[in-house]
């Protein structure tokens, strides 16, 4: 990489606490990303790790995801460009005041779930008191502070052993969050979101729709270089919407679902397409159908997933050149199905050529392979 391109390096991405996350992967998917990239899609963004990375490379980026926690943290990182959260406004997200009767949501459905009494109080408390701030970019960086996360055993909500967990001694000494109250939590991850907000002097933006209806539309007005395609890995991972049911309640603070099981889910889930074996291979086709004119794909995949890898390959044969790179995975921390001994499988795709004979076929990567 050129000197200048390290440019917005300074600011870092705040860990997340996500399955599937590519955080811990992003020095090794950087090596695979074409040099003449303007505007990068990042279509199934989750944690924000990817887009945020091409952000940091001075790309114009454009997020989406259709969990609206996901799109939360792509209008805080994304696009927002300056605005951060200043002590008043932590006056405000703090203040001791009562919520009116309707912010009541976490104590009705997870007191006890997840949270004991006065927990739930202060999430509903501060969940209203973030309307009170009167900024949309200020509001999306309250919402996506991942002390939700933070404070329940492995960061997701697919168990119902939270409280248990907070009251065992030895894993309060491994994970003391899990025993702390939210408001500290809160402030200790602070700093760390508001030194990540910066402007790489683009206007990124974030969306929270279904990307096979999303991409026609964006594909009249914007002219994207590089589409990165992460979709859910059916049938090696756990149901994101079953595991982080809480973060996109919070979120949208649901008054039209019902609460299930005893993780208290919502119902009815969304429907994505990539999320059923019976909708996949259609999926997939109809969406490397409307990317076709998008010159550059980066997919992110596993080696346990259905379609298989080859299927897949065949599949985007159909309309890229592809290329296929494997990372074999040490543990589970990665999840979607990072189990140790399956592999991370990244289809480095780009357009197809009619080459003569002699021809060098490789298109210029942005950061060399040989690092």
């Amino acid at each position: 990489m050129r000197a200048n391109d390290y440019r917005y390096f300074v600011h870092q991405f705040p860990e997340p606490q996500y399955l599937g996350a590519k955080y811990s992967l992003l020095s090794w998917l950087i090596k695979f990303v074409p040099k003449q990239i303007s505007t990068a899609l990042d279509a199934f963004a989750g944690s924000q790790a990817v887009a945020y990375l091409f952000k940091q490379l001075g790309f114009k980026v454009i997020t989406n995801d259709f969990l609206q926690f996901n799109h939360v943290i792509g209008l805080a990182l994304i696009a927002n460009k300056t605005e951060i959260l200043t002590e008043a406004d932590m006056a405000i997200l703090l203040a001791d005041a009562p919520q009116p009767p309707e912010f009541d949501l976490m104590q009705r459905v997870y007191t006890d779930v997840f949270f004991s009494h006065d927990q739930a109080e202060f999430l509903d408390r501060f969940r209203y008191q973030i309307t009170r701030l009167g900024n949309a970019d200020k509001q999306a960086l309250a919402i996506i502070n991942r002390s939700l996360h933070r404070k329940v055993t492995m960061g997701h909500f697919g168990h119902g052993q939270a409280l248990n967990y907070a009251n065992d001694p030895a894993r309060v000494r491994r994970n003391p969050s899990l025993a702390k109250p939210l408001q500290t939590i809160f402030k200790e991850l602070l700093p760390k979101y508001n030194q990540a907000v910066f402007d790489n002097q683009q206007d990124n933006q974030s969306y929270g729709e279904n990307i096979l209806t999303l991409l026609p539309r964006l594909l009249q007005t914007e002219k994207i270089d590089l589409a990165y395609f992460d979709p859910p890995y059916c049938d090696s991972h756990a149901n994101y919407q079953s595991f982080y049911h809480l973060p996109e309640t919070y979120t949208q603070y649901w008054t039209d679902k019902q609460f299930i099981n005893a993780t208290r889910r919502y119902e009815p889930q969304y429907s994505s397409g990539f999320d059923k074996k019976g909708e996949m291979v259609e999926s997939f086709q109809k969406l490397f159908s409307l990317s076709q004119e998008i010159p550059y794909w980066l997919i992110s995949y596993n080696d346990r997933s259905y379609p298989s890898v080859e299927e897949l390959s065949a599949l985007v044969a159909q309309y890229k050149q592809v290329q296929i790179e494997v990372k074999p995975y040490a543990n589970s921390r990665g999840g979607k199905g990072s189990v140790a001994g399956s592999q991370e499988v990244l289809f480095v795709c780009s357009p197809k050529t009619i080459f003569k004979i002699g021809q060098k076929r490789d298109f210029e990567l942005y950061y060399s392979n040989q690092n």
